[in-house]
Formats: structure tokens, C-alpha cells, sequence
């Protein structure tokens, strides 16, 4: 009920628009531009069509994002401060450690939403189209059925009310929310000693590139989005792969032929593929190092 409200509320964030939205242009065009001097992964596909896939896809969901599921969160957070419903009302902490809280248990309850878009055969139908890209790039970070966008308006939107976190945390934390999901989404190779520390508190490219791995062990790891802390609480967190030795992707989902935008948005009202090669094979790896260290 409470999202119901929320969607009727303010749709126009100035600061969101004016501010937020070009800094999110200006990193992904800096991303593109990195990732194409250095290189993570091999490239299988050609780069503009893959480009015009995703963005073909992206425009379909993104209007679905900002005029749905932002307001949506927006008006939820400002009826459960206005009510005083919700955890951070009711802790007499001063506003800097309200905020602070609220930013990095937003990031919790993403992390527990994405990991249940893996959990639920329903919601995997929808999450399974942003998966079975077959390589992984800055154009992934956006690729996601629109279906998608509107399943979660109920689950974020009662993580916000839950929390009670302020209406301007929940745009600040959307910004830098894609921000990081552009970055760890890239195809960027970063200093192996830099990127080893950044993923301690971080999700980073190495670290994100192994849940789209075609080994569906993989695949089920890694589901934060911001802070990399959650994958290590919940024990979900896989750093030992070589990046040269990923296959991106979906094993039953291999042939590009299925990458056209048509397909894209029928997928998940068709029955799903088992998770196994054309040949019937299951894809597998053999584990050689603890899966908390991360390997080039």
C-alpha cells in the first residue's frame, strides 16, 4: 500500500536530473573509454552490436526506473519519516550517523534483493535477461528487462519503509547506487594489487565478472552492489577464478541469434532452458585456492 501511495507523489527530482544523472553520463563515458585501453576480459561479440542490443533493451526499462521506481521509493521514505515508521525514527542517533546507516543497509537490502532475484524461479525469468549477455561491459550495467524494474518497486520500496530513511538519502544513494553498478559491470582491468584491496570493501570488475561466469556455483556468488561486506556476512562471496578462464553468460543461452531486443523482452514468459551447453553438459571448474582470495 504504501508504494501505491508513493507512485503518486513527486516525480521530478531536479538535483537527481540536473546533477545526478549527467555525473552517471560522465562515468559510464569515462568507463567506456578505460575499458576499451584496458581491457579485462576477451571481447566474443562485436562492440556496437552489443551496444545497440543493451541499449535497445535499457530504453525500454529505464523510463520504468525513473518514473516508477524512483517516486516510488522517494514517497515511501517520505511517508515513513513523516509517520515515524521504520527503524532509523525511532534511534536517537545524530543526522550524519542516520544517514550513514541508511546508505549502507539500503545497500543490504539490495544485496538480499538481488540474491533473491537468483533464488525465485519467477524473478529469475526476468533477472535471466540481463544474465545471458555474453560478454560483460559498461552496456550490461543497464541491460535489464523491464519487468524487472517494476518487481522490484514493492520489495525496495518496503526495505525503505522499513528503515525509514530520509527521501534525499534514497536519490543520493540511487546515484551512487548506478554508479557502482556501471563500474563493477565494466570491462576495466585495474592494478591487481589495487583492485585486491578495493574488493575488501567494494565490488570491483574482477570481483562481478565471476557472477556471470557460465559455472553456476559462480553465478550464485557476488550479489552485492555497492559494499562487498554482505558476500562475506552471508558466505556467498567467490574471488578465486582467473578472469581468462570465465565464459560469460548463460550456458543455454550461447547462440547471439537470441541477443535481439524482440527475444529479449519474450524471454521470460517462455520456459527457461536447463542450466547446462547445447551438448548437455554441465559446466563445471575445479576450485585450486580458498574462494576468498582473488586471482588476476
Amino acid at each position: 500500500m504504501v508504494t501505491l501511495v508513493a507512485i503518486r507523489m513527486k516525480v521530478f527530482f531536479p538535483k537527481f536530473d540536473k546533477v545526478g544523472v549527467p555525473l552517471l553520463g560522465v562515468a559510464a563515458a569515462a568507463l567506456l573509454i578505460l575499458e576499451a585501453k584496458r581491457q579485462l576480459r576477451r571481447r566474443t561479440r562485436p562492440k556496437v552490436e552489443r551496444l545497440l542490443e543493451n541499449g535497445s533493451l535499457a530504453a525500454t526499462a529505464l523510463p520504468a526506473l525513473r518514473l516508477l521506481l524512483l517516486p516510488a521509493l522517494y514517497g515511501t521514505a517520505r511517508w515513513s519519516v513523516r509517520n515515524h515508521f521504520g527503524l532509523l525514527p525511532r534511534l536517537t542517533l545524530p543526522r550524519w550517523a542516520q544517514h550513514m546507516f541508511g546508505f549502507v543497509l539500503l545497500d543490504y537490502g539490495n544485496y538480499l534483493w538481488h540474491m533473491l532475484m537468483h533464488k525465485s524461479s519467477i524473478l529469475w525469468r526476468f533477472h535471466n535477461v540481463h544474465h545471458i549477455d555474453l560478454d560483460l561491459d559498461v552496456s550490461t550495467a543497464w541491460r535489464f528487462h523491464v519487468g524487472e524494474n517494476f518487481a522490484s518497486v514493492p520489495f525496495r520500496g518496503g526495505v525503505v519503509a522499513l528503515l525509514g530513511v530520509p527521501a534525499p538519502l534514497v536519490l543520493f544513494y540511487e546515484v551512487i547506487f548506478e554508479g557502482c553498478t556501471a563500474f563493477h559491470h565494466s570491462n576495466l582491468r585495474l592494478p591487481y594489487k589495487l583492485e585486491k584491496q578495493l574488493c575488501k570493501l567494494i565490488v570491483t570488475p574482477r570481483m562481478h565478472g565471476i557472477h556471470h561466469s557460465i559455472v553456476q556455483r559462480e553465478t550464485n556468488s557476488n550479489y552485492s552492489v555497492i559494499f562487498s561486506w554482505w558476500d562475506r556476512l552471508h558466505q556467498t562471496l567467490r574471488l578465486n577464478v582467473p578472469q581468462q578462464e570465465i565464459t560469460i553468460g548463460v550456458p543455454a543461452y550461447q547462440d547471439p541469434s537470441e541477443q535481439t531486443l524482440s527475444y529479449l523482452l519474450r524471454l521470460p514468459f517462455q520456459k527457461q532452458r536447463a542450466w547446462q551447453l547445447p551438448d548437455g553438459t554441465v559446466p563445471e571448474r575445479e576450485e585450486l585456492l580458498p574462494q576468498n582470495i582473488l586471482i588476476p
